[in-house]
């Protein structure tokens, strides 16, 4: 029970780094989180127990949250890098992510270890956390709904998706405690431990492709890369310019945040850093573009 209601509590953290104030939770499913607490027994010594009142997020660090060491996770490994042209050693590089035993040890059966994907010589490098359900299905980074909203984003720039190149932090989708075989139901933010592992392969693609610029989506993406417990809200460290791998970093929204929130105003908030992204890769804006999303 003490799982559930902390991938409960991980997720709302998610969402309130993302943007989000409030949710909807029915009367009932308060009355059986509720229940399911009292039966859970009392708290345990210097552990807090979750407060199950009104339904608002609640004001506490955004993820990822801290876990205790995953055994089954080594290390972080030293990539090594072929010499030769960037086809060549970004396919030697997928290889060598594809193949690797901890991705595939925590991929469920049927599912795929999650590589990037795009232009090799792109300026431009959007970066996630790590693959959904549909990802690891397709073996490809935003396939999902965000993902297509990821595209219609990309055309308003003026670009296609195969101008751009999108990667994961992450190779392979964080499981859930508890669900056994094919399918997952639910996602989780991966862990600090996750993420570690898993960033030289994404500095690796940065070093192959060489892009003039990163975006990372969303808050978990922006941990990740900016280091853990380096903000406390997204509102804090997006729409300006960061550093990471050598390269210009800009930190927005996730496009699901989009997905719940279709206003206006939050759309205006993630083209407001595109737009920074645009002037940065020396892309032309119209006037319309400049436009896009504005009160009326």
């Amino acid at each position: 029970m003490r799982t559930a209601l902390n991938v409960l509590t991980a997720e709302l953290k998610r969402l309130k780094a993302s943007g989000v104030k409030t949710v909807s939770v029915s009367a009932e499913s308060l009355d059986a989180l509720r229940r399911a607490v009292a039966a859970n027994g009392a708290k345990s010594p210097g552990e807090s127990a979750p407060a199950i009142g009104p339904a608002v997020l609640p004001a506490a660090r955004p993820v990822p949250v801290a876990r205790a060491a995953d055994a089954s996770i080594p290390p972080p490994p030293v990539v090594p890098l072929p010499a030769g042209d960037k086809p060549s050693r970004w396919a030697a590089l997928r290889k060598l992510v594809l193949a690797d035993p901890t991705c595939r040890s925590h991929v469920r059966p049927g599912k795929q270890v999650v590589f990037g994907v795009g232009n090799i010589d792109a300026q431009i490098m959007f970066v996630g956390e790590a693959p959904g359900a549909e990802e690891e299905v397709q073996g490809e980074p935003f396939v999902g709904p965000a993902g297509q909203l990821l595209t219609r984003m990309i055309g308003g720039m003026g670009l296609q998706r195969g101008d751009v190149y999108i990667g994961n932090i992450m190779n392979w989708r964080p499981e859930l405690p508890g669900q056994t075989g094919g399918v997952q139901y639910g996602n989780r933010p991966p862990t600090e431990q996750e993420m570690a592992y898993c960033l030289p392969y994404l500095k690796a693609q940065i070093e192959v492709v060489s892009p003039v610029l990163l975006v990372a989506l969303g808050a978990t993406a922006a941990q990740g890369l900016l280091g853990f417990g380096s903000f406390r809200a997204l509102g804090d460290v997006r729409g300006r310019w960061h550093e990471f791998a050598g390269k210009p970093l800009m930190i927005t929204y996730h496009p699901s945040y989009i997905l719940r929130n279709p206003t206006n105003r939050s759309k205006r908030l993630i083209w407001e850093d595109l737009l920074k992204v645009m002037e940065k890769a020396a892309l032309p804006i119209s006037e319309k573009q400049r436009a896009y999303f504005l009160e009326k």
